[in-house]
């Protein structure tokens, strides 16, 4: 997968989709990919360099009430469109964040935590900014080490270093973004985070979230499509547009 577009997780969104092709409401069937909870939470989305020159003025009047913007991958990219967009969407109204995605196999957890925060993982407590994310998802360049050859406590580890570096650096742990299958393959289920880290589930063509990662009660945003009316993929947040903001604000 190219590095100026997030990697999809492509084989847990194919088994949730198999495990939800229709969900029954009180009103009657809904169609898979139909979140029952849309109508009542706020709508944002997640973009990254694919998108590259985004219209945030018609965003917002589409809904977009926050986004998660690509900044950094590894220890070596950075999004050549990150500045545009960040600004362009907090120009517009719209709470952001920024994201960071994880490439464990290249350099370790508070490197790559550091070059995230000098590259636009910062946080401050403005209410406008989201507190960072981090994106952990299978390998997208070599689907033979679909863990980065990692052991699961090699990538607890990983991502416990990470959040380590980002909080001391911040004042934030990161929000993590995942799957419940990659969470249960790549790190066995662990249940380290889910205390003090919110979570930030992908899980497409169903009607709620299914279960979640080891630990985790409830979630915090939902990506649910990668497609749809805001550019980029589709994310709800879980609560009022009150909640959201006091969420920023830490």
């Amino acid at each position: 997968m190219a590095r100026d577009h997030k990697p999809l997780l492509r084989r847990a969104r194919v088994l949730a989709a198999a495990a939800a092709m229709v969900a029954l409401t009180a009103a009657g069937t809904v169609l898979a990919g139909t979140p029952v909870a849309a109508a009542a939470k706020p709508k944002g989305h997640d973009v990254s360099s694919h998108q590259k020159n985004v219209d945030w003025q018609s965003a917002r009047a589409k809904g977009a009430r926050f986004v998660y913007v690509k900044a950094t991958e590894s220890h070596t990219y950075r999004n050549p469109y990150f500045g545009r967009q960040y600004d362009g969407a907090r120009d517009a109204g719209i709470l952001r964040g920024a994201y960071h995605f994880a490439v464990p196999d290249k350099s370790s957890g508070a490197t790559q935590a550091a070059y995230f925060v000098r590259n636009g993982g910062a946080w401050r407590a403005d209410g406008w900014t989201l507190p960072p994310a981090l994106d952990m998802e299978y390998n997208p360049y070599d689907k033979k080490q679909k863990c980065y050859g990692m052991s699961k406590a090699r990538i607890v580890s990983w991502i416990q270093a990470f959040s380590d570096e980002l909080e001391r650096e911040t004042g934030r742990r990161p929000v993590i973004y995942t799957t419940t299958h990659w969470w249960n393959t790549c790190t066995g289920g662990s249940g380290a985070f889910a205390a003090n880290h919110a979570l930030w589930l992908a899980r497409y063509d169903s009607a709620d979230t299914g279960a979640l990662p080891a630990g985790w009660s409830t979630w915090t945003f939902w990506q649910y499509d990668n497609s749809g009316t805001l550019p980029g993929d589709q994310n709800l947040f879980n609560g009022s547009m009150t909640r959201l903001k006091q969420f920023a604000a830490g």
